[in-house]
């Protein structure tokens, strides 16, 4: 999929590649952008992956390391002055104070560059070589959005509506469509009407996000993460029911649509150009148990979200003229996130459920080239493992310090002691999750962090993870060969 089709957008890509291509002869370079929906842990996982490269952390199964070749690994400055930094520091710090709590989610694009010191495996390489890893990190709502670009307003409309109305959506939409219901398109343009109807419509997507519905396939995307849009003109528009023909000038309907057109020219394709073009590694992160909780219908919304987003890829094997002219993304990780929530025993359930859910789109991506996979995995683990016993049954558990206010079964949680929960079977079939006849007996909360010792032995110690070493094995490995 070529999300922009305009020639001129295009040539500024074209331009941009070529200038960057050859920067990077110099001085190597690699863009891994970090995205996913909300929840998803995008924030816990750059924050992990960054300090434990930095500190030297327990990586087994990220080669480089475990082979001893990697020498000093510091942050370093950002390529886009333009662009926040990722606030690392402070994450660490808050995940470490007295009160040991989670970070502030993604809310925003923000980069941060780490600079790798490392000795090539190669014979013919020997000696040291280094490679900066610029991390972009991005809401996944976003990416929601690059469809939109070679949409017209009444086909956003068109298929706005017949989304809201499905049964598992026309209750949560039911006050924006009765909104919709009593307005004229072809009326003359109101800037009232405007703002009602898209606060109604903000409000609708904001819902269907949250518990217990868990949706996913919610664009446009900043309507859910404004960022320092909220309340411009361009996010104040919404779907109409529209008739046949051209909407008149000076109507309602011819409002809404320049704004529509509005979003995509100022707010699209901006992130399209600068920073998602730019990319050359990709990991997406998935909170698939959320949606595990909230039942069949949310985990099928989850899978048509998930099939939009790889399709916004520009994915494949790149050659040398597409690496200097419109490079693409070679490699894409799709990762269901807080597997310390679940016993070991059923992570490679987990890894199952989210194959099943990708492989369409995994198997379009493979046929042009590009490298893909699947895992499960904390890149924080909040839980250690254990057993317990329930009547003559003993079941596994994980262990952790529940977050004030969860509640299992009525009781409720304080914070501050621990809680060994069994949270339930996986299915063993992945299209068992499917299923909108099967229910899922599963308990899912949430836990602090974990206590992590400041020092251990005079070093920096990093905090324990699931297979975090595997993602960044597959992720950049092969650049440090």
């Amino acid at each position: 999929m070529m999300p922009a089709s305009s020639a001129y957008h295009e040539a500024l890509l074209a331009a941009r590649s070529l200038a960057l291509a050859a920067t990077n002869w110099w001085s190597p370079r690699l863009r891994l952008g970090v995205t996913g929906l909300s929840r998803s842990g995008k924030t816990i996982f750059i924050t992990a992956l960054v300090q434990a490269l930095v500190a030297g952390g327990r990586l087994p199964m990220f080669m480089a390391q475990a082979q001893g070749r990697i020498g000093k690994t510091r942050l370093a400055s950002q390529p886009d002055d333009a662009v926040p930094r990722f606030p690392y520091e402070e994450n660490l710090a808050a995940m470490r104070g007295a009160d040991r709590r989670w970070p502030e989610s993604t809310r925003r694009i923000s980069e941060l560059s780490i600079e790798i010191e490392y000795e090539s495996a190669a014979s013919l390489f020997r000696g040291s070589r280094r490679l900066t890893v610029d991390i972009v990190d991005y809401p996944g709502e976003w990416l929601l959005d690059l469809p939109l670009i070679e949409e017209s307003y009444a086909e956003f409309s068109r298929q706005s509506l017949a989304a809201a109305r499905d049964p598992a959506r026309a209750s949560l939409a039911a006050e924006w469509l009765a909104v919709a219901a009593r307005l004229d398109g072809r009326a003359k343009a109101s800037e009232t009407q405007a703002m009602v109807a898209a606060d109604a419509f903000r409000r609708y997507l904001l819902a269907a996000r949250t518990e217990p519905h868990a949706l996913s396939l919610l664009p446009p995307g900043r309507f859910l993460m404004p960022g320092d849009l909220e309340g411009s003109p361009a996010l104040t528009f919404a779907p109409l029911d529209l008739d046949a023909g051209t909407a008149p000038q000076g109507s309602l309907a011819a409002l809404m649509e320049k704004r529509f057109e509005a979003y995509k020219t100022h707010v699209v394709l901006p992130f399209f150009r600068e920073h998602f073009a730019r990319l050359d590694r990709q990991i997406v992160l998935v909170d698939l148990l959320t949606p595990l909780n909230a039942g069949a219908r949310a985990v099928a919304d989850l899978e048509a979200a998930l099939d939009h987003v790889l399709a916004a890829f520009r994915v494949g094997r790149n050659s040398l003229i597409s690496s200097l002219f419109a490079p693409r993304v070679e490699r894409v990780l799709f990762a269901a996130t807080k597997a310390d929530l679940l016993h070991h025993t059923s992570h490679d359930r987990l890894q199952a459920i989210l194959g099943l859910l990708v492989e369409r789109a995994f198997r379009r991506s493979r046929e042009r080239g590009a490298q893909t996979h699947v895992l499960a995995l904390a890149a924080l683990r909040a839980t250690r493992e254990a057993t317990v016993r329930e009547g003559r049954s003993t079941l596994p558990a994980v262990v952790g310090v529940p977050e004030a206010g969860e509640r299992i079964d009525g009781e409720v949680f304080d914070g501050v002691a621990e809680a060994a929960i069994y949270p339930g079977d996986l299915p063993q079939e992945p299209k068992a999750a499917l299923d909108a006849k099967r229910g899922l007996d599963l308990r899912f909360i949430r836990f602090r962090p974990p206590v992590v010792s400041q020092m251990e032995l005079g070093k920096e110690r990093t905090a324990p993870h699931i297979r975090l070493d595997r993602a960044l094995e597959f992720l950049i490995g092969d650049r440090l060969a």
